[in-house]
C-alpha cells in the first residue's frame, strides 16, 4: 500500500486571466484543412484564448487575482511548461511583472502536470513551515507552438494562466492534501513533445529544423495509454486516503481534450460533479487544471470541508491523481 502523511495546508484565493483575443473552430478551420465541425466533434473545443502579451504578464494578471489585497507571497512557484526563456528561470520575470523584490522563486516543471506537483510542492514546505504564502501559478502559451500540418494536436491547444494561494490551514479547519500519486511511464515519451529547444535539437545545430520547435503528439496511442494506466493510479489513491468514487465532492482535471474530460465517466464519476471547460479554453498545458479549479472556485462550487479529486496526465507520460479536502 502506498503511504501519505496528509499535508495540512489551504488554497485560499485562486484566479484566473485568459488573454482578449478569441481564436474560433471557425477561424482555425482553413489553417489545418479542416471544418469547423470537425475540430468541435473530435476535440470539443469551440474557441480558445490566443496571447499577444507574455507568459510572464499573463501570469501576473492571474496572481494579482489570487493575491488580492492580501500580503505578498514569500514563495512563488512557477508551474509551467512554456517558459520565457532558458535563463533566467521564468518565476523571475513574474516576480518582476508583480513588482516584488527579494521573494523566493523558482519553477516546478510537469508538463501538464506541473500545478498539481507544484501545489503538492507548496503544501510540503509549508508543512515543514519552510514558508507561510506561497503563491503557484501556471501560465502558458501554447499557441506559438502549434504545428498546423499536425490539425489533431495544433485545434487542442489556447493560452491562459491561472494562480492559487496556499497558505497553513487555521487552527479548527481540516483542509489538507488527504493523497497524492504520481507514477511516469518513459516508453511513452515520444508520444508528446517539443524535440527542439534544449540540448537534444540545439537551435544553432546544423540538422536542426524548424519544426523541430514545434509540439507534437500521436493523440490517439497517447489516449490508449492514459486510459489503460490511469485506473491503477486512481485505484492507489483510494487504498491510499481509503475514500472511494462516492466519496469525491468534485473532481478538477487536466482538459486536454473533450474525450479526455468525458473517459472519467469510465471509472464512475459523473458528469455534473467533473469541471469542464475544454469547450471555451481549450488545452492550456498545464494552466488547465488551475484554470478549472478557479472556474469552480468563482462559481461556488468549493466549500470548505468538500473532498476535490485533482486528475490528469502529461508528455512523459505521466499521470497524476489527487485528492484535496478543501
Amino acid at each position: 500500500m502506498d503511504r501519505f502523511t496528509p499535508l495540512g495546508f489551504q488554497v485560499t484565493a485562486t484566479g484566473l486571466y485568459a488573454p482578449p483575443r478569441i481564436e474560433t473552430a471557425e477561424d482555425l478551420a482553413a489553417r489545418v484543412g479542416k471544418t469547423a465541425e470537425w475540430i468541435v466533434s473530435s476535440t470539443g473545443v469551440a474557441k480558445r484564448h490566443v496571447a499577444d502579451e507574455p507568459v510572464e504578464r499573463m501570469a501576473a494578471n492571474a496572481a494579482r487575482r489570487a493575491l488580492g489585497s492580501g500580503p505578498p507571497p514569500d514563495l512563488i512557484i512557477n508551474a509551467s511548461t512554456t517558459p520565457r526563456q532558458l535563463i533566467p528561470d521564468t518565476s523571475v520575470f513574474i516576480e518582476a511583472e508583480l513588482g516584488l523584490e527579494g521573494i523566493a522563486s523558482h519553477t516546478v516543471h510537469g508538463t501538464c502536470l506541473s500545478f498539481l506537483v507544484g501545489l503538492h510542492t507548496a503544501g510540503a514546505l509549508i508543512a515543514a513551515r519552510a514558508y507561510r504564502r506561497v503563491l503557484v501559478v501556471s501560465s502558458e502559451v501554447g499557441s506559438a507552438a502549434r504545428d498546423f500540418a499536425e490539425p489533431e494536436s495544433a485545434v487542442l491547444l489556447g493560452d491562459g494562466a491561472a494562480a492559487a494561494v496556499v497558505e497553513p490551514t487555521p487552527e479548527g479547519e481540516s483542509s489538507k492534501l488527504l493523497g497524492y500519486v504520481v507514477g511516469t511511464f518513459p516508453r511513452f515519451a515520444t508520444l508528446a513533445e517539443f524535440p527542439g529547444g534544449g540540448m537534444n535539437r540545439y537551435p544553432n545545430a546544423p540538422g536542426t529544423r524548424a519544426e523541430d520547435n514545434l509540439f507534437h503528439m500521436k493523440g490517439t496511442r497517447l489516449f490508449r495509454a492514459a486510459m489503460v494506466n490511469i485506473p491503477p493510479m486512481i485505484a492507489r489513491l483510494f487504498e491510499q486516503t481509503g475514500l472511494g468514487v462516492d466519496d469525491i465532492d468534485l473532481v478538477v482535471p487536466h482538459q486536454p481534450s473533450k474525450p479526455g474530460v468525458e473517459s472519467l465517466a469510465r471509472w464512475g464519476f459523473p458528469p455534473e460533479r467533473v469541471v469542464d471547460i475544454v469547450a471555451e479554453y481549450g488545452n492550456c498545458i498545464a494552466a488547465s487544471m488551475p484554470m478549472a479549479l478557479a472556474t469552480a472556485h468563482a462559481d461556488g462550487r468549493l466549500t470548505r470541508g468538500k473532498k476535490v479529486l485533482l486528475i490528469g496526465t502529461g508528455a512523459g507520460m505521466s499521470i497524476g491523481v489527487a485528492i484535496l479536502e478543501w
